[in-house]
């Protein structure tokens, strides 16, 4: 792999419930390619899938009933914000409930399940434009230990979650005895960086990727952290 050209998708109109991404995608932009992965934000796949939640718009707290709703474990307090475990795994701020991007009086919940969500995309588009692409949803998480968010895959669908390298050899011939690489979660925040925050920017292509991580069956549960091996719970 010599060079990654990430590009931005622009005239996505405003996603409503019921909509289909693939379609929108097909109609925003003719130059997709077999190979390409397509980087599509949670909050789109959100609103099409119906996600979004009433809330009170004159209450800043009217949502924190749905994050206890939507934690299966909470972690940790402090003030109003919550630390908790999704039922997909997740350990985020609020549960991953989202108030920006969306109506005001509205609460976006993260999807039910981020990987067949992916799978729809990648499948319509497959079917209609006759592409061969790999998918990821992206959503924005903090980090222990260190400032700022970044984007990190929560769903995906054609490529490989992890590049597992262990066994191989680094660039002075030793052999890699633990490292495994987060590869959608790499292409995930590349992605953001021509999407951004307020660009209204919510699909962007990455090309140029090895297409040795290209393959089915993989999804994003495999990065998720099992308890018994997580030194911070």
């Amino acid at each position: 792999m010599n060079a990654l050209n990430i590009i931005p998708v622009e005239g996505i109109p405003e996603v409503r419930p019921g909509d289909d991404i693939a379609d929108l995608i097909s109609s925003a932009t003719a130059d997709l390619r077999d190979g390409d992965c397509l980087v599509v934000t949670q909050k789109i796949v959100s609103k099409a899938e119906g996600r979004l939640v009433d809330i009170d718009p004159d209450d800043p707290l009217s949502h924190k009933p749905l994050v206890e709703q939507e934690s299966v474990r909470i972690l940790r307090r402090r003030g109003d914000l919550i630390i908790s475990q999704t039922s997909h795994g997740f350990v985020c701020a609020n549960a991953g409930i989202d108030l920006s991007n969306v109506e005001h009086g509205q609460a976006a919940l993260l999807p039910i399940d981020s990987d067949r969500s992916a799978r729809g995309i990648r499948d319509r588009l497959k079917a209609r434009a006759g592409v061969d692409v790999a998918v990821v949803v992206s959503d924005t998480f903090g980090r222990p230990w260190r400032r700022g968010v970044t984007d990190v895959a929560i769903g995906c669908a054609g490529i490989g979650a992890i590049a597992d390298l262990r066994g191989t050899s680094d660039a002075l011939g030793r052999e890699l005895q633990v490292t495994e690489v987060a590869i959608v979660d790499e292409i995930a925040s590349a992605a953001d960086l021509v999407m951004g925050k307020s660009a209204n920017i919510a699909v962007a292509i990455v090309r140029g990727l090895d297409s040795a991580w290209f393959r089915r069956g993989n999804v994003v549960e495999e990065i998720v952290r099992d308890p018994s091996d997580d030194l911070f719970r």
